[in-house]
């Protein structure tokens, strides 16, 4: 029997890690940061594709159950845990996959206005300033507005979660997609995380926002950006003031799409001007 599986997706420094965080202290779910999952999911899609070898002898059922799988064969020495929850950006443009493979599976995004992500991640290069960070090719290591314009490029960790997160929105299957801010969640947790469980139909467990753990210290080394993935014990909103040039936090404000809320049957979390919730 196949476990109940969820997808965790979403734009950069925008709350996935730290919604992992406290999906896992319910032990019936696992969570975790991004996963390799997507790669091996990509690479066998590749391979089973018009054009390669591979392809002219695989009927579609066989291309389903390879896929499936993967999935399941994935988590099955990881965790004895019933409820699974991959976290991975790509997962909001493979939204027809994810609906044909997993039917009953929901997809949670975590976002933030565009401005704020950049600056968290400025802020990350900046934490690390005596070595180059793979987050950019060495040809855009050079000031804060090449980093900015490099990462919101089509292929770039910034514009691939950015257009694929649009695609999910407007798309078909938007039904299954709950749009979480990051604000909100850091600021109201005891607010927020009951309708993440109202819209996933589990029942409700008791968190500890005071006592959050996680940390990746070695995934984040290899990136070349210590503490990207360290969540801080208590959950709470911090205030600060941006790293960017005016200029350049103005060219990406007001791209927040996800607030139009009749542009899609997607369902939001979002603070409207009275600090509302709205689903």
């Amino acid at each position: 029997m196949h476990k109940p599986m969820h997808f965790i997706t979403g734009l950069p420094r925008s709350g996935s890690t730290l919604l992992a965080a406290l999906l896992r202290q319910n032990p019936r779910f696992h969570a975790d940061m991004t996963s390799g999952l997507g790669s091996l999911v990509n690479g066998a899609m590749q391979i089973m594709s018009p054009g390669s070898e591979t392809a002219l002898t695989l009927e579609a059922q066989q291309r389903q159950d390879i896929l499936r799988g993967l999935f399941d064969n994935y988590y099955q020495s990881l965790t004895d845990r019933p409820v699974l929850f991959d976290t991975n950006r790509m997962w909001s443009a493979r939204m027809p996959l994810l609906a044909s493979l997993f039917p009953e599976a929901k997809v949670i995004a975590c976002v933030r206005d565009l401005p704020w992500v950049m600056d968290s991640l400025e802020r990350q290069v900046r934490n690390n300033p005596y070595h180059f960070t793979r987050l950019f090719g060495p040809q855009n290591q050079g000031t804060v507005y090449s980093r900015a314009d490099a990462l919101m490029q089509h292929d770039a960790l910034v514009g691939r979660a950015y257009t694929g997160l649009k695609e999910a929105f407007y798309g078909e299957q938007s039904t299954s997609l709950l749009i979480v801010e990051y604000e909100l969640l850091a600021k109201a947790p005891d607010k927020v995380l009951p309708l993440i469980y109202q819209f996933l139909g589990e029942d409700w467990f008791e968190h500890d926002f005071n006592n959050v753990e996680y940390d990746a210290p070695e995934f984040d080394e290899a990136l070349g950006v210590s503490g990207l993935h360290t969540v801080r014990p208590k959950v709470e909103l911090q205030s600060r003031r941006t790293l960017l040039p005016p200029d350049l936090f103005k060219r990406f404000a007001n791209m927040e799409f996800w607030r139009d809320l009749n542009a899609s049957q997607a369902h939001v979390i979002t603070a409207q001007p009275n600090q509302t919730l709205n689903t």
